[in-house]
């Protein structure tokens, strides 16, 4: 349910479909005039002054409630189940928000849930090869099985076999249009995009349902894929290729870079290898990412939890008796006896507890008799 009063969200609406007014003019804008409607209501004296607007940019604004009708977007938008999120939303995404350029607003078919604070992007070329299909189908399963929801691009090649891998581990995954949900590009994947809504997930777009793709949407696109990621894995890629964009975005963004080697004879290993020179962590199996990110930067509190804030993203499948073991365990040494006496545990309750925890990269275990948390 779109949680904005109708009138404001209609002119966050606006604002975002007037032509010449991306992310970065429509926060420069917000930051002068406090809001849209103000914005919006602005003379065109108000906004010659304003260097980063181009002429026919306000001219279209200055006429852009005689023009465009952002109630035709919003009744299409609750017919078809996409919901609108604005950056004020609680529910937008937030590490999307911390981004310099965040969408303004997001259009939703599915479902974006909390944990999915704990996602890796999975990205790489169209014109995958059987190696790169292979490398993206195991490392993306295996990133599924650790908790992770894979985030992708929903283009030919690695991304839908990242997003693949993903429904068919049972796990979650989010995809990013370079369109509106109307428009779906490429046709191939609209069903693939059915499927993800369907399992659970979401397909999300910063552009209006009938927003057809061009050149330019999908490195737009590409920030979005990484803004929402700790980290982004790029399998095959050409030098020049949208997949070498994503990962300098994904720098600028701060996000941890994971690159997949290939055969030197192949151009769609050059890519990665540049990036691993350049000093992207070079990825072999899922422990490579793995212990590069270990425990979270900042602990996570997921709504209506019972337990600490999330330091972990194997902490979202623990059971009851895996939880307790694991509040028992220290960042020091902590005898087996120790964790028995705290959680009242039979002994064999505890040792299997521990055995799962250190097999999830939880834990480590110091001595035959302690453990410690990673």
């Amino acid at each position: 349910m779109m949680s904005d009063p109708s009138s404001e969200l209609l002119d966050k609406i606006l604002l975002s479909m007037i032509e010449g007014i991306g992310s970065r003019t429509y926060q420069r804008l917000l930051e002068r005039f406090g809001n849209v409607t103000a914005i919006l209501n602005a003379s065109r004296s108000d906004l010659n002054g304003f260097e980063f607007l181009k002429p026919d940019t306000v001219s279209r604004l200055t006429s852009a409630r005689q023009l465009i009708d952002p109630a035709v977007i919003l009744e299409l938008c609750r017919r078809e189940q996409i919901d609108i999120l604005s950056l004020q939303d609680s529910r937008y995404p937030e590490p999307l928000r911390t981004i310099h350029d965040p969408p303004p607003l997001l259009y939703v078919k599915g479902k974006i849930l909390p944990q999915d604070t704990f996602s890796i992007a999975v990205i790489g070329t169209r014109r995958s090869s059987a190696y790169g299909h292979r490398q993206a189908e195991r490392l993306a399963t295996a990133l599924a099985h650790n908790g992770f929801t894979i985030n992708s691009g929903l283009a030919l090649g690695i991304d839908g076999t990242a997003h693949r891998a993903a429904l068919k581990a049972n796990s979650r995954t989010l995809a990013v249009l370079g369109s509106g949900h109307h428009r779906i590009y490429p046709p191939e994947h609209e069903k693939l995009a059915e499927q993800i809504v369907e399992s659970g997930g979401a397909v999300l777009s910063e552009y209006p349902p009938l927003h057809v793709s061009a050149k330019w949407t999908f490195p737009q696109r590409n920030r979005i894929v990484s803004g929402l990621s700790l980290g982004v894995l790029v399998i095959e890629s050409p030098l020049r290729s949208g997949a070498m964009i994503s990962a300098r975005i994904a720098g600028e963004q701060g996000r941890d870079l994971f690159a997949v080697p290939g055969s030197i004879e192949s151009s769609n290993s050059q890519g990665c290898h540049q990036l691993i020179r350049d000093g992207a962590y070079l990825v072999e199996s899922v422990e490579d990412i793995l212990n590069v990110l270990g425990p979270l930067r900042q602990k996570v509190l997921l709504p209506g939890m019972l337990h600490d804030p999330i330091r972990h993203p194997n902490e979202m499948s623990l059971n009851e008796i895996e939880w307790a073991v694991l509040q028992s365990v220290g960042m020091t040494a902590t005898p087996i006896n120790s964790i028995v006496t705290a959680t009242g545990l039979e002994e064999q309750q505890v040792v299997a507890a521990l055995s799962v925890l250190e097999k999830k990269r939880i834990i480590r275990q110091l001595s035959p008799i302690t453990f410690v948390k990673m």
